[in-house]
């Protein structure tokens, strides 16, 4: 499965780890080329040199998620930066594409009703202090209301072969729409 990871800052530096030491392909994306330099120094430090290739680092969305199975949003928590990341990942993505951000102050079901494919539109509920922090082995995946069995199933595999203990609900925002 190939795993493209949106933001090569702390969190996505750390995905990126996690998800390459689970079997995954990893495309790694940053903008920014001295963020895409400093995970690239980070994993070979952490991965070496040998696992490396199982990573790699992209500076495009367009290229990251060409064939991704996943696309796994690193940018703020912040409603403006998850509707732009979510707009350029659904039009740039194919149409098997999950889109996954980690989030607590944004409803997944709102950000989902904003593209072509809210049935593949998940939260992680989590910031990025608890997504690194090793004693914290669990999340929950937050859905709308519209998703897919196989978008659930997908995301509770790649999420718990990363070590984490996996919850589902649905998003309340969801429920009072």
């Amino acid at each position: 499965m190939q795993v493209a990871i949106i933001g090569a800052g702390p969190l996505g530096r750390r995905l990126a780890l996690a998800s390459a030491r689970a079997g995954y392909e990893v495309l790694l994306e940053d903008v920014m080329p001295s963020s895409l330099h400093h995970a690239q120094e980070y994993l070979r430090q952490e991965l070496g040199p040998a696992a490396l290739p199982s990573v790699r680092f992209v500076s495009t969305i367009e290229e990251a998620v060409r064939e991704a199975d996943l696309a796994i949003d690193c940018v703020p928590d912040e409603l403006e930066s998850k509707l732009e990341i979510f707009s350029l990942l659904d039009r740039m993505a194919p149409p098997k594409t999950v889109l996954v951000s980690p989030m607590k102050n944004t409803s997944i079901a709102d950000l989902a009703s904003c593209t072509y494919r809210a049935e593949k539109c998940v939260a992680v509920v989590a910031d990025a202090k608890e997504l690194a922090d090793a004693s914290v082995r669990k999340v929950e995946v937050r859905t709308p209301a519209s998703v897919a069995d196989e978008t659930v199933r997908l995301v509770r595999e790649f999420w718990e072969a990363l070590g984490f203990a996996v919850t589902v609900a649905v998003d309340e925002a969801a429920l009072r729409g």
